[in-house]
């Protein structure tokens, strides 16, 4: 899946979301909504998830994760999840973006030495599968994990991040929440 967003002139913000399984944080969502396209690295859940994805342009741009199977996903939304592919890219002014959910690409120790080997056209590569929030920008391409935007395995909270495109300059914003504790009733 190939998409490209050619206007240079006007900044862009991406939302980078990963690994909902199935919940959206509201606050994510809230932060979503604040830019002008979103992007999940898989591991979705349902097509709720998606649907609780507002950009302002309205364009979601979502990869299959190793969760996303038929065995997890409502029997209805088949045929949404037949549509999601491994990998998707991004041309950004400025570079290419790359969207996986990163289950492929071995261990964590060595996933972002493959990531860069498997994409060294991108500027950027967004992955998901560990929920951990990472910014790896000390080489290039960037390989960034928005960590998980939903209610499992949040490390520290629910998260996400924002990728600022003007010209050729990018810049990450990082959004982490506090876990939300449950009232008891």
């Amino acid at each position: 899946m190939f998409f490209v967003v050619n206007n240079s002139a006007v900044p862009i913000r991406i939302a980078l979301v990963s690994d909902t399984h199935g919940a959206l944080d509201p606050r994510v969502a809230a932060v979503v909504a604040d830019c002008d396209y979103a992007v999940h690295a898989g591991d979705i859940g349902n097509g709720q998830v998606l649907d609780a994805m507002g950009p302002r342009s309205g364009a979601v741009i979502a990869v299959r994760g190793n969760n996303d199977s038929t065995a997890k996903w409502p029997p209805e939304q088949r045929a949404r999840l037949d549509a999601l592919e491994e990998q998707a890219e991004l041309q950004l002014p400025g570079g290419r973006l790359v969207i996986v959910h990163g289950h492929r690409h071995g261990a964590a120790r060595e996933r972002h030495r493959r990531l860069r080997a498997s994409y060294p056209h991108a500027r950027a590569i967004v992955y998901g599968h560990s929920h951990r929030l990472v910014c790896d920008t000390d080489a290039e391409p960037w390989v960034l994990n928005p960590g998980a935007a939903g209610r499992a395995r949040t490390y520290g909270g629910p998260s996400c991040l924002v990728l600022a495109v003007a010209g050729e300059h990018w810049t990450l914003e990082t959004e982490r929440f506090s876990r939300q504790v449950r009232a008891h009733a």
